[in-house]
């Protein structure tokens, strides 16, 4: 069987120490305050502390995607040492990042005609995305093939559920999945909007909680009704948070007390700068294995 390394972006939002573990490479997304540009390396050029500390003070974020170029030069350093590149992408349904891995895909294999570039779609983000990427690296690690990989990410990645809400509409009405109108009123009545990932990877409001103690509730429901095989789920559970650490603990507990049967205990990272820079402070999202999502 030809050896190959599972590759992701910084946008999977784990730990590195975590990734490294388990063999898999990742290539960072890169971020701008104001016109200073810094890398989305988890946390180490930034600490994620500081980065929502600056949004909290006013500071204007943006994102660029990783180009065609970027990837070529990442995933041909690897090809070289004579493995292939297993790629699993961030969702195309919010990035084009997908598009660009794809190309730098046939120019390589082009160019190493011996060695093969899977592109996977994880139609996921944030630790969900993650979440993909660590079931992925259990099936290396029990010697499946690049080929059987990617047919089982296929499988796995639309089960992949992301529930989500947050506490502060600033954000969301800057990238208009909630009008100025909405925010306003739902800042003034302390309403959560709460939303999931779909079957395309893209993110669709469903459902608007009045208050973060309703909303934390929402997400441990929906988890209760979707997980696979209810309340008996026996898979992996993440929490991401931008810098409501509180909350994601609140949740944490809550969901470690209603599925006794989880693998190991439910893990909390950080909403990293890249996605950071979208959701902005106050968002909460809750990520397992469950029922097919939908469009």
């Amino acid at each position: 069987m030809r050896d190959y390394v599972i590759v992701c972006g910084s946008t999977v939002d784990m730990d590195e120490k975590k990734l490294t573990e388990r063999g898999v490479e990742y290539i960072p997304f890169e971020f701008f305050i104001g016109d200073e540009s810094f890398k989305d390396d988890l946390g180490k050029t930034m600490p994620y502390k500081e980065f929502y500390d600056r949004i909290r003070a006013g500071a204007v974020t943006r994102t660029s995607q990783i180009n065609a170029e970027e990837y070529i030069e990442f995933f041909g350093r690897i090809l070289e040492t004579g493995k292939d590149v297993v790629y699993v992408s961030l969702s195309s349904g919010l990035s084009g990042t997908y598009d660009s891995a794809i190309l730098a895909k046939k120019f390589l294999e082009e160019k190493y005609p011996k060695r093969k570039v899977y592109c996977i779609d994880s139609l996921g983000a944030s630790s969900g995305y993650g979440l993909l990427v660590q079931y992925l690296a259990d099936m290396k690690e029990e010697g499946l093939s690049a080929e059987e990989l990617c047919a089982r990410a296929e499988k796995l990645k639309t089960k992949i559920n992301h529930v989500f809400f947050s506490t502060d509409l600033t954000y969301y009405v800057r990238g208009g999945r909630v009008s100025k109108v909405g925010g306003f009123v739902g800042t003034i009545l302390k309403i959560c909007p709460v939303l999931d990932m779909n079957s395309e990877g893209k993110l669709i409001p469903r459902r608007k909680v009045m208050g973060k103690k309703n909303a934390l509730k929402n997400l441990l429901r929906q988890m209760c009704e979707k997980a696979e095989g209810g309340t008996e789920y026996s898979g992996r559970c993440y929490i991401s948070h931008s810098d409501c650490l509180s909350d994601a603990e609140e949740l944490k507990k809550a969901v470690e007390e209603s599925f006794e049967k989880l693998k190991g205990k439910v893990e909390i990272y950080y909403i990293g700068t890249t996605i950071g820079s979208h959701t902005g402070t106050g968002t909460v999202a809750l990520f397992f294995v469950g029922a097919e999502r939908v469009k």
